[in-house]
């Protein structure tokens, strides 16, 4: 189906972005990297991305407001309208040399998502949505998968490094997935994650503690692929929390009960 003149403006800033990562991604030993964080790392070409985004959005969105993750919250003189915006969500494979990263936008309206877009410009893979219009991957239509069974699933979620907290209960949620389901994975971009699920590439998708940034566009792209995507418990958004759950209807309630049993360690 056409693109709406919302979805070509979010489309084209994600694409001229995406070619400069693509560039600085054939370049990566010669980028100026400075510590973050723990295991966390930021780049020139994140910033640049960040830079370009902002600039185009701008451009075209002048009064609205954006939530990004290098610069933070900014509000715009438009109170209804702010972009969530991750410029490079996956900045350690980015570093290695491993191309699975992608840029993330996503529109919020009077605090409810209403249009996503999530780029891998190595792949050239564009996953969109807007709100009550279905989900697209390179303009075709996708849906979630259709398995019923755990044990015939594949699960991505991300791992807790260096820093980040969570680390037992980490181990709690991912030892019956390793137990009941047919493999779990990690990417190391959650984003991806998300959109990998509404292609039907990946069953499920958990993790604990990510940023607004991390999950807004996928979240909307996995319910209009016709999946679920909540907090952990199985119902309710994971805004407030940043512990996301994302599967197929079929088996969301399965994946809920396995992870809100899974206790951590009282040491963790």
């Amino acid at each position: 189906m056409p693109r709406s003149a919302l979805m070509n403006v979010m489309v084209g800033a994600a694409l001229k972005a995406g070619r400069g990562l693509a560039r600085d991604f054939g370049e990566v030993a010669n980028l100026q990297v400075s510590m973050k964080g723990p295991g966390d790392f930021v780049s020139q070409a994140d910033l640049k991305a960040e830079t370009a985004l902002r600039k185009e959005l701008e451009r075209v969105r002048p009064g609205y407001g954006f939530l990004m993750e290098e610069s933070g919250d900014s509000p715009g003189t438009d109170p209804l309208h702010r972009w969530i915006v991750d410029p490079l969500d996956g900045t350690t494979n980015f570093l290695h040399s491993i191309p699975i990263f992608a840029i993330s936008i996503a529109l919020e309206r009077q605090g409810e998502i209403v249009a996503g877009v999530i780029y891998n410009p190595v792949m050239d893979e564009l996953f969109t949505a807007e709100r009550g219009s279905g989900a697209f991957l390179n303009d075709r239509r996708i849906r979630v998968a259709q398995r019923r069974e755990l044990g015939q699933s594949v699960v991505t979620c991300g791992i807790p490094h260096q820093g980040r907290g969570h680390r037992g209960q980490f181990v709690a949620d991912v030892t019956p997935m390793m137990t009941h389901t047919a493999g779990v994975r990690r990417t190391g971009s959650a984003a991806l994650d998300l959109a990998w699920v509404a292609a039907g590439r990946f069953d499920a998708f958990f993790e604990r503690g990510l940023s607004y940034w991390d999950f807004a566009a996928g979240m909307l792209i996995v319910t209009e692929a016709g999946g679920y995507a909540t907090d952990i418990s199985g119902s309710g958004s994971p805004v407030k929390t940043g512990n996301v759950l994302a599967s197929n209807p079929e088996l969301h309630p399965q994946l809920a009960q396995a992870l809100n049993a899974a206790k951590a360690p009282a040491s963790a």
